[in-house]
């Protein structure tokens, strides 16, 4: 995936991701050339007042899935939340389209964190890459596998050799992420990079799911510990449908990063870790959300 090229008396507008002519179409309220092109000015206009749906009709650049897997890795973070812990992000084809929030809603389509992502299928590393990174960080270290993207394979699909060479690249360090292929075939293969070492969590969309997912297996056969994605205005304090304890994440509650929290980097522990919906797509992700329990409950 490369830039595109800009011809002569045009230019590119870094929200469509369209060349224009400049700088007739680059033109803001006061007639002076601007940032955004006059066409992504007319979609945004009144963001705050729109629907979930009128949000979700604006086109967008969004994140291109590419063939191939290619990976970022960021020795010192700079993401806030994670608190300077190493990180990386993977091709956005690894994403399961299953995944309730692929076409839109997920953080990683917006602001910043879209940005970056965009980036890893131009300048990523290949996996051999990632893994000697991997192998080079101090035992015992804290690590974020996918701020964007999925465990290895296209899709729905999970490599098992890949996913195994991460493991062992990992031994001795704390290694965590998140995943939306939670298929039953894939249990077995999760469950084993747990009690391995890497702490993979299973990603659900309702508070439903979240049982479902827990009750994969005893409490030490799991096929991994659980997380949920709950609507912005949800409490501090819920349980599931069944009783079991969500702990929001303390990021969002006590200001904790994750090289201070560490929870989700803990494969048996009980508690399913809640994340409000947040970022410019929240409305739309607490819709989301609201009308997957419905269908879970059904």
């Amino acid at each position: 995936m490369k830039r595109p090229a800009v011809p002569p008396g045009r230019r590119l507008c870094p929200q469509c991701y369209q060349t224009r002519a400049y700088p007739a179409e680059f033109l803001g309220k006061r007639g002076r050339p601007i940032n955004w092109c006059t066409t992504c000015q007319a979609n945004y206009r009144g963001w705050d007042k729109k629907t979930p749906e009128q949000r979700a009709a604006v086109p967008r650049r969004g994140v291109p899935v590419v063939p191939g897997l290619r990976v970022t890795f960021v020795r010192c973070s700079k993401n806030e939340k994670l608190g300077g812990i190493p990180a990386t992000s993977s091709s956005r084809s690894t994403c399961p389209p299953s995944c309730g929030f692929y076409e839109g809603g997920c953080y990683a389509l917006y602001g910043k964190t879209a940005h970056h992502w965009r980036q890893v299928d131009i300048a990523g590393g290949t996996w051999d890459q990632l893994l000697d990174r991997v192998r080079e960080l101090p035992e015992g270290q804290l690590w974020r596998h996918n701020v964007a993207g999925d465990l290895p394979g296209d899709g729905q699909e999970l490599d098992g050799d890949r996913l195994g060479e991460l493991v062992e690249a990992n031994r001795g360090r704390r290694g965590f992420t998140f995943t939306h292929k939670t298929d039953a075939r894939h249990h077995a293969a999760l469950q084993w990079a747990n009690v391995e070492g890497l702490t993979i969590n299973l990603s659900a969309e309702s508070l439903e799911a979240a049982d479902a997912l827990f009750q994969l297996g005893s409490d030490l056969t799991k096929a991994g510990p659980v997380a949920v994605v709950l609507p912005a205005d949800a409490p501090a304090r819920l349980k599931t449908p069944r009783g079991r304890t969500v702990v929001l994440c303390p990021w969002e509650t006590d200001g904790l990063t994750c090289a201070e929290c560490q929870l989700c980097a803990q494969p048996y522990r009980r508690a399913i870790v809640g994340f409000r919906a947040h970022g410019q797509s929240k409305a739309r992700v607490s819709e989301l959300v609201q009308l997957r329990r419905k269908a879970d409950a059904a």
